[in-house]
């Protein structure tokens, strides 16, 4: 049994372990949706999946709650692989080992998943607890939401019968959220050519690392260190005093999530090693320092390899770096709508090298389609200067706020009447599926909830203990509230 077993409201953390225990990283979710359909048709619940891979299951309503319009509660199926450099785990093969950390519920050395596997525990613990009173209800869970929502860019109209959606997607109990970001991928791709080294020179490879990393949307704004963008400033500030040749440089693993660590391999004239040890030591105190409230473990090393590669040719090395140094990132505009709130973000997300092209792989964010747009022309135009190559796809709409959504009222004077304050109605800047339910079901009334959870999408992803008990309070209370369908 999982030491989650100890904690409160049952099943959902018996569920969430079970969750936990199977693995599923976006493009790895059929063992778990598998699990989850025996375990429905087990019990007897209508249980189908549509061509996407999507399931969704149909629960009649408690006795004498026939009448009440229907809900559908959702949540996606997959998780955000992230590990630290120094954790042995495949994430296709090994399960997520959770623990108790005081008031928290975190992992060993990854990524937790509790975005979104507590919000899908919580739907599927509606399901199993009888105690629990609720109109017809539809739990509906999609694939690939981390990668590209992919579920929800394929949810055709007419499956689902519900009134209501419930969103358990939010991360931060006390907050409704009515709103939300639109996102598109943008890649830039550089052809690369390359030279023998000159004699003389030693190879080193540059390394940072300690970052705290996190969301790309819900984290864009507290000015956390980049490894790509920090790596491009060191190397393009110091390339010609060193006679810098460099090799190769990679960053990131996703492009919704900020760089935890980054690592270029350089060469310089043998006489240049201490200059550069001084200069590596230098940028390191001015990390720091610049750095020293939010990224304290910050770390910047250096070592002498071996490798037979060839070098970037010199033209082709500052075309690079003045792509890499110059792109912008993190927040681009806050909104003057939203009050507090990010408008328009930029996560220069992962960069891939091999021997003939270097792509970086970015997530534009934006409340209105505008400030995508922008910043799509923008980083086409920097691509055109440095003769590279671009793209930009997959975007998906954000989610228009309703201020007049009956749900969300609901969901208010609800948390009202439980907790006695009042919860903060929120726009929230990462992306939600519900921008593209929105399509297929243009009159569906949605609201999204959640517990408190911190450093989404890193290895420190981290559940408070006591805002989950809070969440399934609410969402139980909401359920029991739902209006008569006239």
């Amino acid at each position: 049994m999982s030491e989650l077993s100890t904690l409160s409201p049952q099943p959902l953390w018996d569920i969430f372990a079970q969750i936990c225990s199977i693995p599923h990283p976006s493009y790895h979710e059929e063992a778990l949706a598998s699990h989850i359909i025996k375990w429905v048709q087990d019990k007897e619940f209508h249980v189908e999946r549509d061509e996407i891979g999507n399931i969704l299951i149909r629960k009649p309503a408690t006795k004498g709650l026939e009448n009440r319009k229907a809900v559908v509660l959702q949540a996606h199926l997959d998780m955000v692989p992230q590990k630290n450099n120094d954790t042995q785990h495949d994430f296709t093969k090994d399960p997520i080992r959770p623990y108790i950390d005081g008031d928290w519920v975190t992992a060993d050395g990854t990524t937790l998943g509790s975005d979104n596997g507590i919000g899908m525990a919580s739907a599927l613990a509606v399901l199993a607890d009888e105690s629990v009173k609720h109109g017809p209800l539809e739990v509906l869970l999609t694939m690939t939401e981390e990668a590209g929502m992919d579920g929800a860019f394929g949810l055709k109209s007419g499956w689902l019968q519900a009134d209501i959606l419930i969103n358990t997607d939010s991360e931060e109990e006390g907050e409704i959220y009515m709103g939300c970001a639109g996102g598109i991928d943008f890649i830039t791709t550089l052809q690369l050519s390359r030279e023998v080294l000159p004699t003389g020179y030693k190879t080193l490879q540059l390394t940072l690392k300690g970052l705290k990393g996190g969301h790309s949307g819900g984290d864009i704004h507290l000015g956390l260190g980049n490894a790509n963008k920090l790596l491009a400033r060191f190397l393009s500030a110091h390339a010609n005093e060193l006679d810098l040749k460099l090799i190769h440089l990679q960053g990131g693993t996703l492009r919704n999530a900020i760089p935890r660590e980054g690592s270029a391999v350089i060469a310089i004239p043998a006489d240049k090693l201490e200059k550069l040890h001084q200069l590596k030591d230098s940028y390191l105190e001015i990390l720091k320092n610049e750095y020293a409230v939010v990224e304290a473990n910050l770390i910047l090393l250096l070592d002498e390899i071996e490798t037979s590669s060839q070098a970037l040719t010199a033209d082709c090395q500052t075309r690079f770096l003045s792509i890499l140094n110059t792109m912008p990132n993190g927040v681009i505009r806050m909104s003057d709508v939203a009050k507090g709130v990010v408008e328009t973000s930029l996560n220069v997300g992962v960069v891939i090298m091999d021997d003939k092209k270097v792509e970086v792989v970015c997530l534009i964010r934006s409340l209105i389609e505008s400030g995508k747009d922008y910043v799509v022309e923008t980083l086409h135009s920097l691509a055109r200067l440095a003769g590279a190559e671009s793209v930009a796809s997959g975007s998906y709409p954000g989610w228009q706020p309703d201020a007049d959504s009956p749900v969300m009222h609901l969901v208010r004077e609800t948390y009202q009447q439980l907790f006695d304050k009042t919860p903060n109605i929120m726009v929230i800047h990462a992306g939600l599926e519900c921008g593209l339910f929105k399509k297929p079901y243009p009159d569906m009334d949605m609201v999204s909830i959640g517990p408190t959870i911190r450093g989404a999408h890193s290895p420190d992803e981290r559940v408070h203990i006591k805002s989950v008990g809070q969440y399934w309070q609410l969402l139980t209370a909401i359920l029991k509230a739902i209006p008569v369908n006239e």
